[in-house]
């Protein structure tokens, strides 16, 4: 990895790991163009972090004496683009995120994100189904992947996961009625890490997390609390939950979307309580973004909003993701 140069030398399935990885980005941005999304550019620097919840990487802007985040998502910007106008656009491009490595996690990393006018959460799962099994195709030739373990068919029937109804069929917990105590104490009998210092929804998504592994997919994930998603629409037969989806794939998230919550009233409501679990504590609650609400006042058409990163990738390769960038980000040598 620290001589990348040598290894593409001597290992000609390493050249062809990396020209597997131009045809997968090739392929996305076709199937979005003929779909007929336009592709955009928006800024890595921002003011505010948002768009995800996650710790941002922060740096200094000498000609305007400004401190900035390097973006930790590619989805406020394109918001604004549906305030003035575009029904249908999307962006690949790097973003950054001061997180832990494993396996399906790095600090900066390639992503698409596209975001559909007059369309919902239920539209997005159809397309982004078809989407997968067209990259597959077109990329590695097969809908059938054995990855970490698990065996997948993307031409499958694709499932369909609720939220409560799956942690309580692995875990046996209520996550509206269970407190705090209980949650804990149950992520303490599957030996799971956790901070005892956040929220209760925080260690609900502890708990979905474990459920996750029990799931080979392909599927959708749906009917997540609104307490973890501060950008989706509250869902109109249950208000507690969002019109949200998640694509499951070997035990794993690989694309996430949802109905976008376009009333400025809830969503500034929203950011204040992701203020208050911020002041708690909670490193990775989103800042309130103003601007961003006063968009929506001028009004944001109803719209689906998706996300994969190149961990799609990585999981179909059967690979780290840090093997599949082709010069990784590493420590420095002693």
């Amino acid at each position: 990895l620290r001589k990348r140069y040598l290894d593409l030398i001597a290992n000609p399935e390493t050249r062809d790991l990396f020209v597997k990885k131009a045809k997968f980005w090739t392929s996305v941005r076709q199937y979005l163009l003929e779909n007929g999304f336009l592709e955009v550019e928006t800024p890595a620097l921002e003011l505010i972090p948002g768009g995800a919840d996650a710790t941002p990487f922060t740096t200094h802007h000498n000609a305007q004496d400004t401190d900035y985040y390097l973006r930790i998502s590619l989805e406020l910007f394109q918001k604004r683009l549906l305030v003035g106008g575009f029904e249908k656009t999307f962006e690949i491009g790097r973003q950054f995120r001061n997180e832990g490595i494993d396996m399906e996690h790095l600090q900066d990393y390639t992503q698409m994100e596209f975001y559909w006018a007059y369309a919902n959460y239920e539209d997005g799962m159809k397309l982004v189904e078809e989407m997968y099994k067209k990259i597959a195709k077109e990329v590695f030739e097969t809908l059938k992947f054995e990855t970490n373990g698990y065996k997948i068919d993307l031409g499958k029937k694709w499932e369909k996961y609720d939220f409560e109804q799956t942690i309580k069929k692995f875990t046996g917990i209520d996550i509206y009625k269970a407190d705090k105590k209980e949650i804990m104490k149950k992520l303490k009998e599957f030996k799971m890490d956790f901070d005892p210092d956040v929220d209760k929804w925080r260690l609900v998504d502890l708990l979905w997390k474990y459920c996750r592994k029990k799931i080979s997919g392909p599927g959708f994930l749906t009917g997540q609390p609104i307490e973890l998603s501060p950008l989706a629409k509250r869902n109109s037969e249950d208000k507690r939950k969002v019109e949200q989806f998640q694509v499951i794939i070997a035990g794993t998230e690989i694309g996430n979307g949802y109905s976008e919550l376009n009333d400025a009233l809830d969503q500034e409501q929203r950011f204040q309580e992701q203020m208050k679990l911020k002041e708690k504590g909670d490193k990775e609650s989103m800042e309130h973004d103003k601007s961003f609400v006063e968009a929506l006042k001028y009004g944001m058409p109803p719209t689906c909003g998706f996300g994969v990163s190149e961990r799609l990738f990585s999981y179909l390769m059967d690979k780290p993701i840090r093997e599949c960038v082709i010069f990784p980000l590493m420590k420095p040598e002693e």
